[in-house]
């Protein structure tokens, strides 16, 4: 089968300020460590690690027609870069947050302005995760996070917190005030004007320090607290040390005797610093205010953990649902966790430097007579598989979970990667009239590129 048939080309992203993030040897896209790419339904975000090329594009729009350069503001003192990058979306918002060497969450506004600048945790942010569950008859509630991943933490940041800081920040933006002081605002105080993100902020490092993560979604509280309000997230990591390991997180910091420890130490510890520190240098009116302290943690009780080595775990990547996860490690074996019962339901061997990603197809046999009714696809329509990327192979698979067979093989150009766009944040002033299913994109960083994978298999 030809590539050709499976895929629609979307377009090129090729430009010149391309060059700004690599671009003009072969293999730039998928050889180069730092350079880090997210993708969205009409924009591509590529960093590396001081700058941000943003690429946009309407239907029928070349994606090279609209782009923004972005340089952030970080530290050289530290050597400060850029380590994690990621879309939010909500229904009438759409920002790009970036993660930093130094622990520091920035979100931008697409016209370049810092919108929000916060200190999450003293140490390199290696993964931002957007997702969502809905709330249906099993879950008493929904739950829609920004998940930051950090070598030996996690933290969670609720997304109607984070919708709201950014509805405050556009609404004083183009009011007349706003319009007024904008171009004198210090971009130092940007990440206070509009009020500190609230979060929660787990160790997870028990097992070893961690190569990705991810909070899966709600879980029951443990068997002695059955009584409990406070909610419970089952936390999933994977790592050098330990390929899988899993975490009961629990909202409540006061009961963590290493937050409890902290939240008395580190204060009295900065203030002494910060004394000796007066007394050696002279303090003028230039001096900067005191930079913002991480939170004390939160209690991160350990469920399991499989050590096998020298295997090591390397990428991970959730369902939408969060119960299922797709593990590569590095003897080239794909591992499909259920992330409920903790366990692994299916292997694949041979996949070295693979990457995967949920997708969601039309299997059915009547899509072509649904489609000319004009029929709108609901979400019983699609069947949840897993598309996995070989480029050792130069082939993407697409095999049915959780048991089921393989649906395609499609040839991958060399020098090309797979992407998803981010989780869209739900409003609750829209409701969608039709189901929006998961898609594949492929960018072939050589050619430029940028094509879809065709959601029915006929």
């Amino acid at each position: 089968m030809s590539r050709r048939f499976h895929t629609t080309e979307l377009g090129s992203i090729a430009c010149e300020d391309l060059s700004d993030v690599g671009a003009g040897k072969e293999g730039w896209l998928v050889n180069n460590p730092n350079l880090l790419t997210a993708l969205d339904t009409h924009s591509l975000a590529l960093a590396d690690r001081s700058i941000v090329l943003i690429l946009h594009w309407s239907d029928g729009a070349d994606p090279s027609s609209h782009r923004l350069k972005l340089v952030p503001d970080l530290s050289p003192i530290e050597a400060e870069y850029i380590s994690a990058i990621e879309w939010l979306v909500f229904y009438d918002v759409r920002v790009l947050a970036i993660g930093t060497s130094s622990g520091f969450l920035l979100i931008y506004s697409l016209q370049g302005d810092l919108i929000h600048k916060q200190l999450v945790n003293n140490g390199n942010i290696i993964k931002l995760r957007v997702r969502g569950t809905k709330k249906d008859l099993a879950e008493d509630a929904s739950s829609e996070e920004v998940c930051v991943v950090m070598r030996t933490t996690i933290a969670r940041f609720d997304g109607s917190d984070i919708q709201s800081m950014l509805r405050r920040w556009f609404q004083a933006r183009h009011s007349n005030f706003w319009d007024q002081t904008s171009n004198r605002r210090d971009p130092e105080e940007s990440g206070t004007s509009f009020g500190r993100l609230p979060y929660q902020l787990w160790n997870v490092s028990k097992y070893g320090s961690c190569a990705d993560a991810a909070i899966t979604g709600i879980m029951p509280p443990p068997l002695m607290e059955l009584q409990s309000n406070q909610r419970y997230y089952c936390a999933v990591t994977i790592g050098d040390d330990a390929v899988i390991s899993a975490y009961r997180l629990s909202e409540d910091r006061n009961r963590s005797i290493v937050g409890a420890i902290l939240s008395k130490v580190v204060p009295a510890t900065f203030s002494t610093i910060s004394s000796l520190s007066k007394m050696i240098w002279r303090s003028d009116a230039t001096t900067k205010k005191q930079e913002a302290k991480p939170q004390p943690f939160a209690r991160a009780s350990p469920l399991t953990c499989l050590k096998d080595y020298p295997r090591k775990g390397e990428k991970l990547t959730l369902s939408p649902s969060g119960t299922l996860a797709a593990i590569t490690d590095s003897l080239g074996r794909i591992l499909l966790l259920d992330t409920q019962a903790l366990l692994v339901v299916r292997l694949w061997k041979g996949y070295r430097d693979a990457s995967c990603l949920f997708v969601e197809m039309l299997v059915k046999n009547n899509s072509a007579t649904t489609r000319s009714s004009g029929y709108e696809y609901e979400k019983s329509d699609y069947c949840l598989c897993l598309a996995i990327h070989a480029p050792r192979k130069g082939i993407v698979e697409v095999w049915q979970m959780r048991t089921g067979p393989r649906l395609l093989t499609i040839p991958c150009a060399k020098g090309s990667k797979i992407s998803q766009p981010t989780y869209r944040f739900v409003s609750s002033m829209v409701s969608s009239s039709s189901y929006v299913p998961l898609e594949v994109f492929f960018l072939n960083g050589d050619s430029g590129q940028l094509s879809v994978l065709s959601r029915s298999l006929h």
